[in-house]
């Protein structure tokens, strides 16, 4: 019900007289790369899973960046201390 039917493509064949007409021949439909297809069988057969890895992804992701934020800001922090100890030392 989900999957779409596509038609059989035209194929040119040019005429091998001037007079003679040209002839219809059918071909089999196009085929998919092999990674197209398996990522597309994936999608459609386990789509929660696909949401639940995306949503995993961005997680780690997020809290990776949230990590490096907060190691800068307190590098920043510790900088200043410094700064103003040694700025007091002299």
């Amino acid at each position: 019900m989900f999957k779409p039917k596509y038609p059989i493509p035209d194929v040119y064949t040019p005429p091998t007289h001037a007079a003679a007409p040209a002839t219809r021949q059918e071909s089999a439909p196009a085929t998919r790369p092999a990674a197209a297809s398996t990522a597309l069988e994936l999608v459609r057969s386990k789509p929660l899973a696909v949401v639940a890895g995306v949503v995993v992804t961005g997680a780690v992701l997020t809290s990776m960046f949230l990590a490096i934020a907060i190691t800068a800001g307190s590098l920043a922090v510790l900088a200043v201390v410094l700064r103003s100890l040694m700025n007091n030392q002299r």
